[in-house]
């Protein structure tokens, strides 16, 4: 019987082991291939209750902007996630800072994107690009914790620049996709603090300053300065530009332009008696948000309009704090993205806080204008959002998220005590907001 040899000779031995090592490498490569693929392919940072740090995980989106890094707001997705490429120097970042996240592999993201564009499902998601380049409107004398805004950005480390008076008149606001308005008084009035701070040093060295710097700036009164300003930050809007505003910079500003060749300031304002009946002179179709409003005139009342509900001065005794809540409205998301990404939250309930301007008089807003947040049952509203020109502005009442009632001299609100604070997410929102892709902003 003849034997049958597989190997007939060493040759074919060796040629049969090298076959069978570059077998088993590309089946190594294979495999490990596959297991890069489910490993950690993208950082998730969930915006829900399990989330440590709401305010500095819209730092680390920030951050990762600044670094290249793609990141996607994932749109009612766990309160508004954000969702980043799976490297190393995001991890480290997140442990550094404090903000829980989770990693996932390419099978678990790629699930969870199917889930978001299920036409089932009220959630979208937006791809972020750039880290927009942000200005702060405030004084010289501003310090950080004067305003939410800053010390919302200066908590989650998100850069901005500081702009004033002639900075605006001089078009720098160019260099700035964002500025937020600090609570100023664009009507020349001082802010209306006259009859309870008018012999306080802060207040005689404030009207000092702005005078000094109108005539620098070739204006007979601050009142002229300041509607020039705001008209400035009106054509920067409508060039393209996102303007934010809070509390008394909301209404005061919408008053400037409506009322840009009236005098309403009284004597002890600019130095002469205002027009005789300014009231009927009002241009409301120069205002982005407002229209219908009265003037209040009497310079010893901390109000400059009606727009504001309840007046400052009254609102202590009518509103009770332990239930003083506004809700956020919803929006679709896949067809209003823009609306909801400045409503992602993680309550929809929010608690109230007052200011200067504390909520705005829902008959008295444009037709055109969003609504994102009211006191229900109310003429309330808190929040609202529209667009002009190319541009868009968003007014948020009231002046701290996390003081009620916030006074001149109080101390500044420490965030690490409010790091999960619904309020203030709704202030980051609007930073974050132009970084989305434009083609997907509509509203």
């Amino acid at each position: 019987m003849m034997e049958v040899r597989i190997f007939q000779s060493p040759l074919q031995k060796i040629a049969f082991k090298q076959q069978f090592y570059r077998i088993a490498i590309y089946a190594t490569v294979i495999i490990l291939t596959i297991a890069n693929v489910l490993h950690a392919q993208k950082i998730l940072i969930p915006m829900d209750l399990k989330q440590t740090d709401h305010l500095k995980a819209y730092g680390i989106a920030y951050w990762a902007l600044t670094k290249n890094i793609d990141v996607d707001w994932l749109l009612n997705f766990r309160s508004g996630s954000f969702m980043l490429d799976g490297l190393e120097i995001v991890v480290k970042e997140c442990r550094i800072r404090g903000v829980y996240f989770e990693e996932l592999s390419g099978a678990q993201a790629s699930h969870i994107y199917a889930e978001i564009q299920d036409e089932n499902n009220n959630m979208d998601a937006i791809r972020l690009e750039k880290a927009p380049r942000i200005a702060v409107y405030v004084p010289p004398n501003f310090l950080p914790w004067d305003d939410a805004v800053t010390l919302a950005m200066e908590y989650a480390e998100i850069h901005y620049d500081k702009v004033w008076d002639d900075g605006v008149v001089e078009d720098t606001l160019i260099k700035y996709d964002w500025i937020h308005l600090h609570h100023e008084d664009f009507t020349g009035q001082y802010g209306k603090f006259y009859a309870q701070f008018a012999n306080t040093p802060w207040y005689v060295e404030q009207q000092a300053l702005y005078e000094k710097e109108a005539k620098q700036l070739g204006y007979k009164k601050v009142s002229d300065m300041k509607k020039e300003v705001a008209r400035k930050i009106k054509e920067y809007v409508a060039a393209g530009g996102f303007m934010f505003a809070m509390c008394s910079a909301t209404d005061a500003f919408d008053i400037a332009l409506a009322s840009e060749n009236i005098d309403i300031c009284d004597i002890m304002y600019d130095g002469d008696p205002p027009d005789l009946n300014p009231q009927k002179k009002l241009d409301y179709s120069k205002c982005l948000a407002f229209e219908n409003f009265t003037l209040e005139k009497n310079p010893m009342v901390y109000e400059y309009s009606d727009i504001d509900i309840p007046p400052s001065p009254i609102a202590p005794s009518v509103i009770n704090q332990e239930t003083d809540y506004f809700t956020l409205f919803e929006f679709s998301a896949k067809s209003d993205p823009v609306p909801t990404m400045l409503t992602q939250d993680h309550a929809n309930i929010i608690k109230g806080f007052m200011g200067q301007t504390t909520n705005f008089k829902k008959s008295l807003i444009k037709k055109h204008v969003t609504i994102l947040a009211e006191k229900e049952g109310t003429e309330e509203v808190r929040y609202i959002h529209g667009n002009f020109g190319r541009g868009t502005f968003t007014f948020y009442g009231g002046h701290d998220p996390e003081d009620y009632q916030h006074a001149v001299g109080d101390p500044p609100t420490d965030l690490n005590l409010h790091k999960n604070s619904p309020g203030y997410r709704l202030i980051l929102n609007n930073i974050l907001f132009p970084a989305a892709k434009k083609k997907q902003q509509k509203t």
